[in-house]
């Protein structure tokens, strides 16, 4: 049976050497000269047998965690997890920490993908680098701003990881939840998950996080409106997730707002900040604490896979 992708591939690989080895060492046994013996046929044939059987058992786990139906595979290797963990304890301190988070942040995704509707958009090493990093930041308090939710998927994800360190998250949303994913200039296509966008998707979803989710304001419109902003703008947010338009313009007004908002001491996270697909999202965050006349309470604390993370003053 073809094996659909890397995932089933890579554990099997070792395994097609080791009858590699098993062939080479009854050929040198018996003579290559004499050709293969009807022992060695057997042997082949009995790990030809083996194998099929463990690419059988492999499929589970493929339909687990490859691509379909969310447009990326969920399988990480070692170096990846690796790498991500060292990129979170240069920003927090705590490497102990931080490989903790990542191993339990990929655990969680899987789990709410599995349960949940729809997907959460993004990279594994990023989405897991969002949910491992933002909860060792010590926001000054526990509201929490998500602009652009999708399904809701990750905002239910990181309330359980905030809970997971003793905070008592209390979730905002903003997002126009107009049946599909909108980024200015791109054109809106069906989700790669087949399910539209829209209120009660992410009222499900958010259920997933227990009494935190359920009680999670959900705002319908764009982060850019006047009546958006005056909904929500009610409080100082002790975290910021920047993640609705990704253009130039959009970061940069998001980001505008993020000031306006952010307590003192809070966390903005800035989804795609140096990803080559979205290049307006770091444009606008350099310039924006480039400053160009303009006064700014954020710091960069650093970047983890292609997330941002600034602290405001």
């Amino acid at each position: 049976m073809a094996l659909t992708n890397s995932l089933g591939r890579r554990p099997l690989r070792s395994f097609s050497e080791m009858i590699d080895r098993r062939v080479e060492g009854v050929l040198h046994r018996t003579g290559r000269a004499a050709g293969p013996s009807t022992g060695l046929e057997q042997q082949i044939e009995e790990l030809r047998k083996q194998l099929g059987q463990l690419q059988d058992k492999q499929r589970s786990l493929e339909l687990l965690l490859d691509g379909t139906g969310r447009g990326t595979a969920r399988t990480p290797t070692p170096a990846q997890l690796n790498k991500l963990a060292d990129q979170i304890a240069a920003i927090t301190g705590d490497a102990a920490a931080a490989k903790r988070n990542v191993y339990v942040g990929f655990r969680l995704l899987v789990a709410v993908e599995s349960l949940g509707v729809g997907r959460i958009a993004g990279s594994t090493m990023n989405i897991c680098g969002k949910l491992a990093t933002t909860p060792l930041l010590d926001a000054p308090n526990d509201d929490v701003l998500e602009i652009g939710t999708l399904y809701g998927l990750f905002a239910a994800a990181l309330l359980r990881m905030l809970e997971r360190l003793g905070r008592d998250p209390q979730l905002t949303v903003v997002d126009p939840l107009i049946g599909a994913q909108h980024q200015t200039g791109a054109t809106m296509r069906p989700d790669a998950s087949g399910t539209p966008v829209r209120e009660a998707a992410v009222r499900t979803n958010l259920s997933l996080a227990g009494e935190a989710g359920a009680a999670a304001r959900i705002q319908v419109g764009y982060s850019t409106d006047p009546d958006t902003r005056a909904a929500v703008g009610d409080r100082s947010y002790g975290v910021v997730i920047v993640d609705g338009d990704h253009s130039y313009e959009g970061v940069a007004t998001d980001l505008d707002w993020a000031e306006e908002i952010a307590a003192p001491g809070g966390i903005v996270v800035l989804d795609d900040y140096g990803d080559d697909k979205w290049r307006g999202v770091q444009q606008a965050v350099d310039e924006h604490l480039a400053g160009g006349g303009k006064h700014t309470r954020f710091t960069l604390l650093g970047r983890v896979s292609t997330s941002g993370y600034l602290r405001a003053r």
